[in-house]
């Protein structure tokens, strides 16, 4: 199972990217993918809309459960990944590629507290 050292981690097993921009892009991780299997729909959030960190940001659903998705850090909605609404496969092929949506956060800091890749992989072993 991968998980990419350039990124950081939620608890929830979402993934952020820092862009250039000062925005972020976020995922799922491969280990959340696996555990939820074949990707049928996501409910992606609105560009322009913010969210609370911990919030209630989007939805994916497979053949075996529903799953929410939770903002990393309070922000902003810039875009969503709307490719993802007719091929949500596209989460289980490639969960690091397939971003669900940007934010802009309320505070840039607040991306560094998330977990880094050690921390991360030290928890899912512990759920394995």
């Amino acid at each position: 199972m991968t998980v990419p050292a350039d990124l950081r981690y939620t608890e929830s097993h979402e993934w952020v990217r820092s862009e250039a921009d000062g925005s972020v892009q976020v995922g799922i991780t491969d280990f959340a993918q696996e555990a939820l299997g074949d990707l049928v729909y996501v409910e992606l959030p609105e560009a322009g809309k913010s969210y609370a960190a911990g919030e209630v940001i989007a939805v994916v659903e497979s053949v075996k459960a529903a799953s929410d998705i939770y903002a990393p850090v309070a922000g902003t909605v810039l875009a969503a990944n709307d490719a993802l609404k007719d091929a949500p496969e596209g989460l289980n092929a490639d969960a690091f590629g397939a971003w669900l949506f940007r934010l802009k956060p309320a505070n840039a800091a607040d991306v560094g507290a998330l977990l880094d890749a050690a921390a991360y992989q030290k928890q899912i072993d512990s759920e394995k």
